[in-house]
C-alpha cells in the first residue's frame, strides 16, 4: 500500500516518463519540475514515492530509472536549521528517512532483475554512506546484507558485496567476526562471479579498516588468492582481470600481507603474463600486480628468489610483441599521427613496467639481470629484440644512473651503432635511447660523450624515413636541454645545416619537431646563435605570414615558438626593428584565433610573454592585445562535473584532459586542461609583473582582487595556488615602485591582501603549499618594508602558527609511532615516502621562521607580545630528540636577539641553556643556529648576557670538535681531523658561524674572556678561513683586521698564513666590497711591516685568483 495520496503517485509516474523523454524540451521541462516542485518543496514525497516505484512497478526500466533518479536526489546537499550545507536524506526528519530507508531496503530484497538490483543497491549505498559519515548506525542495512549474502539467489549474494565495496564503513567493529565469515563464505561459493565481487567488497573494508585491525584479516587471505587458479584454468581473462584488480587494491594498502604467500603469488602471476591465450589486459594486469608490490614493498621483492629475474624476463618478452603484420614498418611509417596509439599494447606496458623496477628495485638489483640479456638481444636477427633492448635501456636508465654512469662508454657502445641499423624502428628505438640517456646522464652525457651523441644523432636527421629524423630531432632537444653553449657552438653549423633541410621536408610533423629543436639549441646556445639569425628568421617569418589553413595551426604555433626563443637568445640588439614586426605578426594570429581547440592560442600566450622579456617596457603599447585573453584565461572558474552514474564515468575517463576524484561516495569530473590554462595564464602574469614594474601597476588592484588572491584558495589545483602566492608579491612590487612606499595606494592594495593571506594560513591543508603561502606572506612584508600589521593582524599569525604547529607535532608523534616495531626491510620501503614528508615540514618551519624574521625586522619588540605565547610551544620543542624542532626555536631567539634591542636581555634565563647545550648538539643546523645568537648576543647587548657569553667561548670551540667526536667513536682524533671533518660540507656552516661568533665576542664583548686571552685567539684564528657563509665572513676578518692594527703576535708571528686565509676569503667571494678592501689594506700593511713575499703562497692559487690578488694588492 502506497504511504503518498494517489493522485500524487500519478504525478510521480508521469514525471518519471518525461525525464526519459527522448524530446529534449520535454526532457529540459521535466528537470524544471523535478527541481522547483519536488525536490526543494517536498524531497520526502519524492523520495518515498521513487522508493514504491522501485518495489512496484512492471517495468524493469522503470524500476531502474526510479532508482538513478533516487540515489541522484539523496545525494544532493541543502542548508540544514544552523545554514550549513548537508546530505539531502540525512537532513530529513526521522520518521520519513526511516520509512523511506526501509522501503528501499525492501525493494532490495525482493528485485529480481539483476540490472535493476545494481541501481537499487547504489541507491542503498549513497544512503549507508550518509549515515556512516555522520556516525549513525544503519543496523537494518547490515542485517539486510548478512541475508541477501545467504541468498539462494547467486544475483542477491553478489548485490550484498557490491553495497560493501562502495560503503565499507557500515561495518561496525563488533560485526568484525561476523563478517570475516560471510567473506570466508563467499570466496568459496559456487558462483564465480560472488567470489569476484567478495573480492572487491574485501579489498574496499580491508582498505577501510585501521592498521591495528587489519591483522586479524591477513588469515583469509590464502581462501582468497584460492580463486585465482580455476579462473585462470577456464581461460577466462575477464573474471581473471577482475580479480587481478582486486588483489592490485589489496597490494596497495597492506603488501606486506602477501609475505608468506608471495613467492607463490609471483609464479603465479608469472605464469599469467606469460599465457598467450588469455587477453592482453588480463596479462597487463598481472604485471600491474607486480609492479604494484615492487612500488610499496621493494625489499620483498629484492628478497624473492625468482621476482626480478622472472619480471625482467617477462617485461623483456612484452616489449618485443609491436608491429605485428608490419615487418617491414610499411604501417608505422605512413602513421602521420605521433600521438602514441600503442599506449595499451604490451611492448608499452612492458617498457613502463621496467622503468619502475628500475626506480624502486634501484640498478644494484636490476642491472645485471637486465644486461644479461641486452647484448644478446642487441645481436638477435630479430628486429623486435633489439627494438626492446634499446627500450629496455630507456627506460632503466634513470633508476640505475648510480651504476650506469661509470659504464656510460660502454653503453654508448652498445646503444650508438643502432642508428645506422637496417630497420627504421630500431634506429627509432637508438634515438629514443640518446635522448633519455641525455637527460637521465646529464650533464656528465653532455661534457665527455658530446662528440659521441652528436656524431651518431645528426646523420640520423638525414634517414631516409621522416619518423627516424623526427626522432632524432627530438633526441637532439633532450640533449641540447642540458649542453652547455660552449659544447654546442662548434656544432651548430652541421645541426642547424641538417635542421634546415628537416624545415624542407613534405612532412608536416617533421617540421614541427625541427622547430622545437631549433628553437631548444636556440635557447641554449645563446648569443652564439646570432649568426644564423638572418637565414632562419625569415623563414620563420614566412611560416607566421603565410600559412593559415587549419592543418597548419601546430606548424605556426611551433614557429612562433622558435622565432620568440630566436629573440630571447639573440637578445633586442640583434632583434632590432625585426621585433615591431614579429609582435605584429603575432598580434594579427591572435586577432585570426576562432576555435576554442586552436594550439596556437597557448603557445601565443608563452611568445607573448617571450617577447615583453626581449623588449622590456617598450613591450608596453601591446599590453592592450595581450592581457585581455590572459585575464581570461586566469579568471577562469573550475569546471567541476557531478558524474552520477557508471556510464557518465567511463565517457569522461575517455576525453583528454579530465581528472576523475572520488569524492564522499561520488565521483567529481575535473578538467585538468583549463587548470593548467589557468595556471600557466598566471605565471604569464608574474613575468609580466616582473618586467614592466611599476608601468604595470595599473593593473595591480584589479589582478590582486579577481585572480590573485581568489587564487590562493583554489583548491582545484596546486599549481594554480603556488603561482598565485607568487604573483602576489610582484603585484604589490609594481604599485609601490610606481607611487612610492608611503603612499596611499599601497596601503589600500596591502589592506585587501593581507587579511586573504592571514585567512589562507590558516585554511591551506596541504603541507608543502601552506609553506608557498608563508613564503608569499614574508615576501609580501618584505615589500612593504616598514611596520604593516596591525595588532589585530600579528595576534591573527600568531593564531595561525599556533595551529601549524600542533599539526606538525601531530604529524611528527604519528611518524614515530609508525616507526615504532618496523623491521629493517620496512624501514627501507617507507623510507623514500618518510624523507618526502619530513622534506615538506622542513621546508614550513624555515618558511614560518622567515616570516617570524621579517615581522621582527619591521615591527621589533611591538611583536613580542605576540611571539611570548608560543612559549609553551618553544619549551615543548626544545625538549624534542627531533633536532628540526630545536632549530626552530633557536632561529626564533636568534631574531628576538637581533631586532628587540635592549629588551631581549628580558629573556636571558630562557635562552642561554639552550644557546649553549646547542653548541654541542649533533646536528651541524642547532648548532649554527646556537652559535649565531650567541654572536648576536655579543654584538647587540654584550652587558645583559654576559654571563652567557663567559661560558660561550668553551662551547663554542666545542662545536667545532663535535663532528669528529660524533664520527670518531672512542678514538682521539688529531687537530687535522678535527678541523677536516669540521669544515666538511655537513659541518662548515655550523664551524663558520661558531668563528664569527668568537670574534664577535672578542670584538665587541673582551670582558668574557677571563683567562688566557692569546690562547684563545690564537684558537680562533686556526679556526679561518670563512669561505662559505657570506654573512659570518665580514665579522671574522674585521676582527682580523683588528689584530693586525694591535700588531698581535698570534698575526704578527705568522703573516704567510694571515695572508692566505684572505686569498681564500676573496677567491671565495665571501669577502667584497669594502670589507674587503679593509682586510686587503691591513694585510698588505702586516706583508710590509714583517717584510714577508706572498709569492710562494699565491702559487698555490689558480691562475684567476693569482691575478685577482695582484690587481688588489698592487
Amino acid at each position: 500500500m502506497s504511504m503518498l495520496p494517489p493522485d500524487v503517485s500519478a504525478q510521480l509516474v508521469q514525471l518519471l516518463q518525461q525525464l526519459q523523454s527522448a524530446d529534449n524540451t520535454v526532457r529540459s521541462q521535466a528537470e524544471d519540475v523535478l527541481q522547483n516542485q519536488w525536490t526543494s518543496q517536498r524531497p520526502e514525497w519524492l523520495l518515498m514515492g521513487l522508493a514504491e516505484q522501485i518495489g512496484t512497478s512492471s517495468d524493469p526500466s522503470l524500476r531502474s530509472f526510479a532508482a538513478v533518479i533516487f540515489r541522484r536526489i539523496a545525494s544532493k546537499t541543502r542548508k540544514n536549521i544552523s545554514g550549513e550545507n548537508v546530505d539531502l536524506f540525512i537532513s530529513l526528519e526521522r520518521q520519513h528517512s526511516t520509512a523511506i530507508r526501509a522501503k528501499l531496503l525492501e525493494t532490495l530484497l525482493t528485485e529480481s532483475d539483476k540490472n535493476v538490483r545494481n541501481k537499487i543497491s547504489d541507491a542503498v549505498a549513497e544512503v549507508a554512506r550518509q549515515y556512516a559519515e555522520t556516525g549513525e548506525s544503519w543496523p537494518d542495512l547490515l542485517q539486510a546484507l548478512f541475508t541477501l549474502s545467504q541468498a539462494t539467489d547467486s544475483g542477491k549474494r553478489e548485490t550484498a558485496f557490491r553495497v560493501f565495496t562502495t560503503t565499507p564503513g557500515i561495518i561496525e567493529r563488533q560485526h568484525e567476526d561476523a563478517v570475516a565469515g560471510a567473506f570466508s563464505q563467499a570466496f568459496k561459493d559456487e558462483s564465480v562471479a560472488v567470489r569476484l565481487a567478495a573480492m572487491e567488497a574485501f579489498a574496499a573494508f580491508y582498505r577501510n579498516l585501521r592498521k591495528k585491525d587489519q591483522a586479524k584479516f591477513h588469515a583469509l587471505l590464502p581462501e582468497l588468492l584460492n580463486i585465482l587458479p580455476p579462473i585462470k584454468d577456464s581461460q577466462d581473462s575477464e573474471d581473471l582481470s577482475k580479480a587481478l584488480v582486486a588483489l592490485i587494491d589489496l597490494a596497495e594498502t597492506s603488501p606486506k600481507m602477501f609475505k608468506p604467500v608471495f613467492n607463490v603469488l609471483v609464479q603465479f602471476s608469472i605464469s599469467v603474463i606469460q599465457d598467450k591465450e588469455l587477453s592482453d589486459l588480463c596479462r597487463q594486469n598481472a604485471l600491474e600486480l607486480m609492479a604494484t608490490f615492487a612500488d610499496y614493498a621493494p625489499s620483498m621483492c629484492k628478497k624473492d628468489p625468482n621476482y626480478t629475474n622472472d619480471m625482467i624476463t617477462q617485461c623483456l618478452s612484452l616489449m618485443t610483441d609491436l608491429g605485428e603484420d608490419d615487418d617491414d614498418a610499411a604501417d608505422w611509417l605512413a602513421a602521420d599521427d605521433l600521438d602514441d596509439p600503442e599506449s595499451d599494447q604490451n611492448h608499452v606496458a612492458g617498457e613502463h613496467c621496467m622503468d619502475r623496477l628500475a626506480n624502486k628495485l634501484g640498478g644494484l638489483v636490476i642491472l645485471q639481470p637486465t644486461f644479461n640479456w641486452l647484448p644478446r638481444m642487441l645481436s638477435s636477427p630479430a628486429w623486435r629484440d633489439r627494438h626492446a633492448a634499446l627500450m629496455a635501456i630507456s627506460a632503466i636508465s634513470e633508476g640505475c644512473r648510480d651504476q650506469m654512469l661509470p659504464e656510460l662508454k660502454q653503453v654508448l657502445d652498445l646503444v650508438v651503432p643502432a642508428l645506422k641499423d637496417p630497420h627504421p624502428r630500431v634506429r627509432w628505438a637508438g634515438c629514443n635511447a640518446l635522448g633519455q640517456m641525455s637527460t637521465d646522464f646529464a650533464p656528465e652525457m653532455q661534457k665527455k660523450f658530446y662528440d659521441i651523441v652528436l656524431s651518431a644523432l645528426v646523420p640520423a636527421l638525414d634517414s631516409p624515413e621522416a619518423r627516424v629524423k623526427s626522432h632524432a630531432a627530438a633526441a637532439l632537444v633532450n640533449f641540447c636541454e642540458e649542453a652547455d653553449k660552449a659544447v654546442l657552438e662548434p656544432y651548430l653549423d652541421s645541426l642547424l645545416t641538417a635542421l634546415y633541410r628537416l624545415l624542407q621536408n613534405e612532412k608536416r610533423y617533421v617540421q614541427e619537431q625541427a622547430l622545437s629543436t631549433i628553437a631548444t639549441i636556440a635557447d641554449a646556445a645563446e648569443q652564439a646563435f646570432a649568426k644564423y639569425y638572418d637565414s632562419l628568421m625569415p623563414l620563420l617569418v614566412s611560416v607566421l605570414s603565410r600559412e593559415s589553413d587549419k592543418e597548419y595551426r601546430l606548424l605556426r604555433a611551433k614557429a612562433m615558438e622558435c622565432a620568440t626563443l630566436i629573440a630571447l637568445a639573440v637578445g633586442p640588439e640583434r632583434l632590432g626593428g625585426d621585433a615591431m614586426m614579429l609582435v605584429q605578426l603575432l598580434a594579427n594570429i591572435q586577432d585570426s584565433i576562432q576555435d576554442p581547440d586552436d594550439p596556437q592560442a597557448q603557445y601565443l600566450m608563452h611568445c607573448w610573454g617571450r617577447m615583453c622579456r626581449v623588449m622590456g617596457k617598450a613591450f608596453l603599447p601591446y599590453m592592450p592585445k595581450v592581457l585581455p585573453p590572459l585575464l581570461e584565461l586566469a579568471s577562469a572558474k573550475a569546471d567541476v562535473q557531478l558524474l552520477d552514474d557508471e556510464e557518465q564515468i567511463a565517457k569522461f575517463a575517455q576525453e583528454d584532459g579530465w581528472e576523475l576524484v572520488p569524492l564522499r561516495g561520488k565521483t567529481i569530473g575535473i578538467k585538468t586542461s583549463a587548470m593548467d590554462d589557468k595556471h600557466m595564464a598566471i605565471e604569464l602574469l608574474v613575468v609580466y609583473a616582473q618586467v614592466l614594474e611599476e608601468a604595470f601597476a595599473q593593473h595591480a588592484d584589479d589582478i590582486m582582487e579577481k585572480i590573485a588572491l581568489p587564487g590562493l584558495a583554489f583548491f582545484f589545483h596546486d599549481q594554480v595556488r603556488f603561482v598565485s602566492a607568487r604573483l602576489i608579491p610582484q603585484l604589490l612590487r609594481c604599485v609601490k615602485k610606481a607611487y612610492g612606499s608611503q603612499s596611499q595606494q599601497l596601503v589600500n592594495l596591502w589592506n585587501k591582501t593581507v587579511d586573504k593571506l592571514l585567512e589562507v594560513l590558516s585554511a591551506e591543508p596541504a603541507i608543502d603549499t601552506l609553506a608557498e603561502m608563508y613564503q608569499c606572506f614574508y615576501e609580501s612584508v618584505e615589500v612593504i618594508g616598514m611596520p604593516c600589521l596591525t595588532d589585530e593582524r600579528m595576534s591573527k599569525f600568531i593564531d595561525n602558527v599556533m595551529s601549524a604547529l600542533q599539526d606538525f607535532d601531530e604529524r611528527a608523534k604519528q611518524r614515530k609511532e609508525e616507526l615504532q616495531g618496523l623491521a629493517p626491510e620496512e624501514l627501507e620501503d617507507d623510507q623514500e615516502e618518510l624523507q618526502e614528508a619530513i622534506d615538506d615540514d622542513q621546508t614550513l618551519l624555515a618558511d614560518m621562521n622567515k616570516a617570524f624574521n621579517c615581522i621582527f625586522k619591521y615591527h621589533g619588540v611591538s611583536f613580542l607580545p605576540y611571539w611570548e605565547r608560543l612559549q609553551p610551544i618553544y619549551a615543548e620543542f626544545l625538549k624534542s630528540d627531533d633536532p628540526m624542532q630545536i632549530q626552530w626555536v633557536l632561529c626564533l631567539f636568534d631574531d628576538v636577539l637581533e631586532y628587540c634591542g635592549p629588551q631581549s636581555g628580558g629573556y636571558v634565563s630562557f635562552f642561554k641553556t639552550p644557546f649553549l647545550e646547542g653548541c654541542k648538539h649533533p646536528s651541524p643546523a642547532i648548532r649554527q643556529a646556537a652559535a649565531y645568537g650567541i654572536g648576536v648576543a655579543a654584538r647587540n647587548n654584550g652587558k645583559d648576557w654576559s654571563e652567557m657569553l663567559e661560558q660561550a667561548i668553551e662551547r663554542l670551540f666545542e662545536a667545532v670538535q663535535v663532528p669528529s667526536q660524533v664520527n670518531m667513536g672512542d678514538k682521539t682524533p688529531t687537530e687535522e681531523e678535527i678541523y677536516k671533518k669540521a669544515r666538511d660540507e655537513d659541518n662548515v656552516y655550523a664551524t663558520e658561524n661558531a668563528c664569527a661568533a668568537i670574534a664577535k665576542i672578542l670584538h665587541f664583548y673582551p670582558a668574557a674572556v677571563k683567562v688566557n686571552p692569546y690562547q684563545v685567539i690564537a684558537q680562533w684564528f686556526r679556526l679561518l678561513p670563512i669561505t662559505n657563509d657570506e654573512e659570518a665572513a665580514p665579522y671574522a676578518y674585521l676582527y682580523l683586521v683588528e689584530l693586525i692594527g694591535k700588531q698581535h703576535p698570534v698575526v704578527m708571528s705568522q703573516p704567510a698564513l694571515v695572508f692566505q686565509r684572505v686569498v681564500e676569503a676573496l677567491e671565495a667571494e665571501t669577502l667584497t666590497d669594502q670589507t674587503a678592501m679593509r682586510v686587503v689594506a691591513a694585510t698588505k700593511a702586516l706583508l710590509q711591516a714583517t717584510n714577508t713575499d706572498p709569492s710562494p703562497v699565491l702559487l698555490n692559487f689558480s691562475p684567476e685568483t693569482q691575478n685577482l690578488v695582484r690587481r688588489l694588492f698592487v
